[in-house]
């Protein structure tokens, strides 16, 4: 596990990287990106086509299926609001006050490894 010195740093990773899956595991969305993994605890919002969204919100789902095939171009960190992602007009945004996060923790990311697949030995961030 990083420092929160190097949260930031963790994040950049994902710049030039394309989303490859969006996935919805029970009570949390995860963004895939050929290997590393964005995992979202607090409820993500964003806006993709001028629309905005708020996850579970009707059509959230559908709007963040769009983010897959989109490369990030660039990225942001407030730690005590938010981690977004940008895709051109798009964004991706991790609530990370307290009132929005549901436990101690509101977002993860795990890298990969050596052999590029995704493991906590190649960096995991934590919000």
């Amino acid at each position: 596990m990083n420092s929160e010195n190097d949260a930031a740093a963790g994040l950049q990773l994902l710049v030039g990287l394309e989303v490859s899956a969006v996935s919805f595991v029970r009570d949390f969305v995860e963004l895939h990106f050929n290997g590393p993994v964005l995992r979202a605890l607090s409820d993500p919002l964003g806006i993709h086509e001028g629309r905005e969204w708020h996850f579970p919100a009707p059509g959230s789902l559908d709007l963040m299926r769009c983010y897959i095939g989109k490369t990030v171009d660039g990225c942001e960190e407030d730690p005590e609001r938010i981690l977004a992602l940008h895709f051109g007009e798009h964004r991706f945004v991790i609530p990370l006050d307290e009132g929005s996060s549901l436990g101690p923790e509101s977002a993860h990311l795990i890298g990969v490894d050596e052999s590029g697949r995704t493991s906590p030995l190649g960096g995991m961030w934590i919000w």
